[in-house]
């Protein structure tokens, strides 16, 4: 009976953030749903005493299968539940339906005229970022548990996995428009619409026909809807990760599925469309993955120093940032890489992956590849800010032209402070 009242009450609450009228209604929903999941978590992991004659606790998986979900997935949603999901504008979401609520934000951002700025354009950012939280309660206690065990269930199981290995939409269709979504909403996210003048100009246009408070609201649900998708794109990777390892050690089974790993997707993405790769690469903050998506592009045209094989869990030898910034003390190197992809990409990424390197060292984790590759011990910081100075002069070296971007000053600046400091 309980179960029922909980389910009820997350359910109407729900409905309201999805067909909220109002402002305060959707605002009020979203922060209710929120601190309702934080007392009642669908996944969580339990202390248990093993032991009567030791305080010894362990820590086991408690998922909640009979909790209200906002989504309709797998084999627990029969067919007329998905199809009453995708009538029902205020209920749980089956995979295409989330799929289409993020192309719906897409279009939204893409519309310049005030007629975008609206409660229901609104409410979708605010049921987006709802979901992707969702998501993340979800998946995070079974992924730290699987670390542990080693039991793909608990991820063959997870909400995100069910969602990406579902039929009814295309995986790296999703992912492209969580591309796209990030480069519209970069400019939000990094503030250079904060200027007071640009804001009092566009509140004065949206006046005529849309709600004020909307949009002095727009601005900042657009900033969390654009944290949300990165949220989501991490996510993702982990559970990549994760299923890496299972597969090679045999857990995963031919109903798992083959999908892409996303960042091979993001590289394809970023490589392809160039006018996405900046806006990304400032949006996306993530240290540990901004630095294998760094190091993935350029190996995808250096290519990789060793052959991995599917079941191979050796580390890649040189396949690191010290390895790369090795890689550029050759003239020869230096010039094949700035004729592929040019001195601003080229800026841009060892720019961004210096960033990245030098916020997992300030946080005193091991810098190492997705792949399990360990940067190499014996490379300091101090020698990785003169191979990042090298690099750079490299750069110059080979394309006498070459103006180095305002990115690449404060990289060579921060790099040239830490060699003077020491």
């Amino acid at each position: 009976m309980q179960i029922w009242w909980k389910s009820k009450m997350f359910e109407a609450i729900f409905q309201i953030l999805k067909v909220g009228k109002s402002l305060e209604l959707i605002m009020a929903s979203y922060q209710l749903l929120n601190e309702l999941d934080k007392c009642f978590p669908r996944a969580y992991l339990s202390n248990v005493d093993k032991s009567n004659s030791s305080c010894t606790a362990l820590l086991e998986p408690v998922v909640v299968k009979e909790a209200w979900s906002p989504f309709s997935l797998g084999s627990d949603a029969t067919c007329g539940e998905r199809q009453t999901a995708n009538k029902n504008s205020g209920g749980p979401l089956d995979s295409s339906g989330f799929h289409l609520l993020i192309q719906n934000i897409v279009k939204v951002t893409d519309e310049m005229n005030s007629q975008a700025l609206n409660i229901k354009s609104l409410g979708n950012m605010f049921v987006f970022q709802y979901l992707v939280n969702v998501l993340e309660g979800d998946f995070l206690p079974r992924n730290s548990m699987y670390k542990e065990t080693m039991n793909w269930t608990l991820l063959r199981e997870s909400l995100i996995n069910m969602l990406l290995g579902s039929r009814k939409i295309s995986y790296k269709g999703l992912i492209k428009d969580c591309l796209s979504l990030i480069s519209r909403l970069c400019h939000v996210y990094t503030g250079f619409n904060h200027d007071p003048s640009c804001e009092e100009n566009s509140a004065g246009k949206q006046h005529e026909k849309c709600d004020t408070a909307v949009a002095i609201a727009f601005l900042e649900v657009k900033s969390c809807t654009c944290i949300s998708v990165q949220k989501l794109l991490v996510l993702i990777m982990e559970l990549d990760m994760s299923k890496k390892k299972a597969d090679m050690q045999g857990h995963t089974t031919r109903a798992d599925g083959v999908r892409t790993p996303l960042v091979e997707i993001i590289i394809d993405e970023l490589t392809y469309n160039e006018d996405i790769l900046s806006p990304f690469l400032q949006v996306f903050n993530e240290p540990k993955w901004k630095l294998e998506i760094a190091l993935q592009y350029f190996w995808k045209y250096i290519g990789k120093p060793s052959v991995r094989t599917r079941r191979s869990n050796g580390p890649t030898e040189d396949a690191t940032f010290g390895g790369l910034l090795k890689y550029f003390s050759n003239n020869t190197n230096t010039k094949n890489i700035i004729r592929k992809i040019g001195t601003e990409v080229a800026q841009l990424l060892l720019a961004h992956a210096f960033q990245a390197y030098l916020s997992l060292s300030s946080e005193q984790q091991s810098v190492k590849g997705i792949s399990n590759s360990k940067e190499d011990a014996s490379i300091s910081s101090l020698e990785i800010c003169k191979n990042m100075i090298s690099a750079f002069n490299s750069f110059r070296g080979k394309d006498g032209h070459m103006e180095i971007l305002p990115l690449g000053k404060e990289a060579l600046f921060t790099a040239a402070t830490i060699l003077s400091t020491k």
